[in-house]
């Protein structure tokens, strides 16, 4: 069965199988809690929420006997840090580039769950980034790859570009070798980090996290970070990016990943212009969406007050008066930067 099921899932567009129990990461309801109690998670109160299954996998689904976890890469044709040269133009991180990987991958995993339940009369519960799960951990011990010194999974055939998913099983099926870290003594992920969000090797400080500000945080960015944001207005592929094992990365194979052309490099001035309807429409069916309006537009204007380019204070200058506090915030402090600039 676990060799049909890894066939069906390759022929499914997966580039990557591998299984573990569900309680294979003990590890991690410590890590979990200390990461949480030291207030790294910023506002993401849902990591604090229902630490019990985040923590503990087998607590999630106790009559789960297996994990199965499937890697999907998104890998980018073209160097995503060439934008951030760009200062007028936008950074989004590659993975939003494209439609959204929750449909994308969660309509494929249950693909292979109906295949999988036909096959064994098991039952599944099937997760994409929308469960308190923790995948990377998961995904070590299952043999996709290693979480970096970054934190990020990453794999030796795989690169730094893929997105996981999960399906929870009781069907039991025989573990594959846990991965362990080939990193060595590289710290290149480390380095390049814009705002110094890695206060050591395999710890993350999700509030100094660009991804994190852009994404997750809600209202004012700490002014100490706004600069060292530069053009990045959702999310942050530096420490990706540069990863030596990227010249081994799988090949994206879904071509609805494939880069927007509105969306690889689009000019600041032109987001800065979007108000709420234009801006669901023009991100109708990416990740992006899920940020709203004012967040985004709270991004870019932070983008152009780093941009350099006074001439860009005539786009940022209309959202003095935006309703949204945040976005007023950072159009006044995006003016005043440029002008300090320029005299």
């Amino acid at each position: 069965m676990k060799d049909r099921l890894l066939a069906f899932a390759l022929e499914a567009g997966f580039a990557k199988v591998g299984i573990c129990r569900p309680d294979a990461v003990p590890e991690t309801a410590e890590r979990l809690a200390a990461f949480v109690d030291a207030g790294m998670h910023g506002q993401m109160g849902w990591m604090a929420e229902r630490m019990n299954w985040r923590g503990d996998p087998t607590a999630l689904w106790p009559e789960a006997r297996s994990v199965i976890m499937l890697a999907e890469p998104y890998t980018p044709d073209h160097d995503p840090l060439a934008v951030l040269d760009r200062r007028d133009r936008a950074a989004i991180s590659v993975y939003a580039q494209g439609r959204d990987y929750h449909d994308v991958v969660k309509k494929r995993l249950k693909h292979v769950g109906r295949w999988l339940v036909e096959q064994s009369g098991a039952e599944i519960k099937v997760f994409v980034d929308t469960a308190p799960v923790m995948e990377k951990p998961l995904g070590q011990a299952a043999g996709l790859g290693w979480q970096g010194k970054h934190t990020n999974l990453l794999g030796r055939d795989l690169g730094s570009w893929f997105f996981l998913g999960a399906i929870f099983t009781t069907l039991e099926l025989e573990p594959d070798p846990p991965e362990v870290s080939h990193c060595g003594s590289c710290t290149a992920c480390l380095d390049v980090c814009p705002t110094d969000a890695f206060p050591a090797p395999f710890r993350l400080d999700a509030r100094r996290c660009i991804s994190y500000l852009t994404i997750e945080h809600k209202g004012p960015v700490d002014e100490d970070l706004r600069g060292k944001m530069g053009n990045r207005i959702y999310g942050c592929d530096d420490c990706l990016a540069v990863c030596p094992w990227n010249k081994f990365a799988a090949a994206a194979r879904d071509t609805r990943y494939d880069a927007r052309a509105d969306l690889l490099a689009p000019p600041l001035a032109e987001l800065a212009a979007l108000d709420d309807a234009a801006f669901r429409a023009r991100f109708s069916g990416s990740p992006i969406k899920r940020i709203g309006r004012d967040r985004f537009v709270r991004n870019v204007a932070y983008a152009i007050g780093n941009s350099g380019d006074s001439g860009l204070i005539g786009a940022v200058s209309p959202l003095v008066d935006d309703p949204d506090p945040a976005v007023a915030d950072a159009a006044r402090w995006a003016i005043l930067r440029l002008k300090e600039e320029s005299s």
